[in-house]
């Protein structure tokens, strides 16, 4: 089949209240956008045609982004692609807290993604220096266990499992008083683990609710370490 459309690479930012917009929801959002920016998208073909989308790594709820990813087709009858008109055209129309920072030809390829870097901050009235220590404690364990969803012999279940190796903690601070920590994590199709679930593991170590866990993703990199974008 020969190929009728350009690929197109999206970096966009996703903050504020645009956070709380699930993954699923963004794809619908990113479709309105396209229909209301009239660019001319590359549709699938078939029975049900639709515009081509694809986010390399979904974002959890709850959770910002400096870095987010989306790819797309331009149809190639509309001639060779503006990359700065694209990312007008789509900014005028985004909802607030989504902001296209780049637009490009995709250079690699998603497989080659291998890790994501995030900084997270433990809002809290206990002290800093408590904090921090039942952090360390926290990373001093011999494991980390937690339980997630898998498929075992082609059976949805739950198991038991060590992400203490899975995690790289890059630097420790005090950000208003708070506990504020940057992770770099494994992310892409041969290994990944959810920052959620590393926050979520630590908040149950510590023993009680924190006011508010800001965290945020600020770089994807390919698997030497270098930026994949």
């Amino acid at each position: 089949m020969v190929k009728d459309y350009y690929d197109i690479r999206a970096v966009f930012k996703k903050t504020d209240r645009a956070i709380y917009i699930s993954h699923l929801d963004l794809m619908r959002v990113m479709q309105r956008t396209f229909k209301r920016s009239k660019l001319p998208v590359w549709f699938t073909k078939g029975y049900n045609p639709h515009i081509y989308l694809m986010f390399p790594l979904p974002l959890s709820l709850g959770v910002s982004s400096d870095c987010e990813m989306m790819d797309f087709g331009i149809d190639m009858s509309s001639g060779k692609p503006d990359y700065n008109e694209i990312k007008i055209r789509l900014n005028e129309v985004l909802p607030a807290g989504i902001e296209v920072i780049s637009v490009y030809e995709p250079k690699m390829p998603h497989t080659a993604i291998g890790a994501s870097e995030y900084t997270v901050r433990f809002v809290t009235d206990e002290p800093y220096e408590d904090v921090k220590s039942s952090f360390e404690s926290f990373m001093a364990q011999e494991s980390i266990l937690i339980e997630k969803r898998a498929k075992v012999n082609c059976k949805k279940t739950i198991v038991t499992k060590d992400i203490k190796p899975n995690i790289n903690v890059l630097a420790i601070r005090s950000e208003n008083g708070c506990l504020e920590v940057d992770f770099r994590l494994p992310s892409g199709i041969k290994q990944s683990l959810n920052i959620v679930a590393v926050t979520s593991a630590f908040e149950a170590f510590y023993g009680k609710e924190f006011d508010k866990i800001c965290a945020n993703r600020t770089k994807i990199l390919d698997a030497d370490g270098a930026d994949f974008m």
